[in-house]
């Protein structure tokens, strides 16, 4: 059975970090793409960075440039997403997401609010 398990949102202050995860199992992690979204109220779902099967280069979102990190630990399943001077913009769903064309698999989301 495949598992995205995404954990790690919470309520912050501006300015404020926080470290998303995303725990996978049920398929070969190292094999797929893996890549955060985030879903905004009102607003449709978008890409925040992604990251190739080995690591090394990630894309993100002009938005999140300079302050989003994302990283990947293929020993332990996982790829983590390290948000840095949060603004009250970053308020979503953020959304984990592993491709292996044509296989694409979701979690469930964690929600970030952003406010003082």
């Amino acid at each position: 059975q495949v598992q995205l398990v995404e954990s790690g949102g919470g309520l912050v202050q501006p300015g404020g970090s926080l470290r998303l995860s995303c725990a996978a199992s049920g398929f070969t992690f190292s094999s797929y793409a893996m890549s955060w979204y985030r879903q905004a109220p009102g607003k449709e779902r978008e890409l925040v960075a992604a990251m190739a099967t080995a690591g090394g280069n990630a894309n993100y979102a002009n938005s999140v440039k300079g302050r989003f990190t994302i990283s990947r630990d293929n020993a332990k399943n996982t790829v983590y997403l390290f948000m840095n001077s949060l603004k009250p913009e970053d308020t979503a769903v953020y959304y984990c997401n592993a491709v292996r064309v044509p296989k694409e698999y979701w979690g469930q989301g964690t929600q970030v609010t952003v406010s003082s």
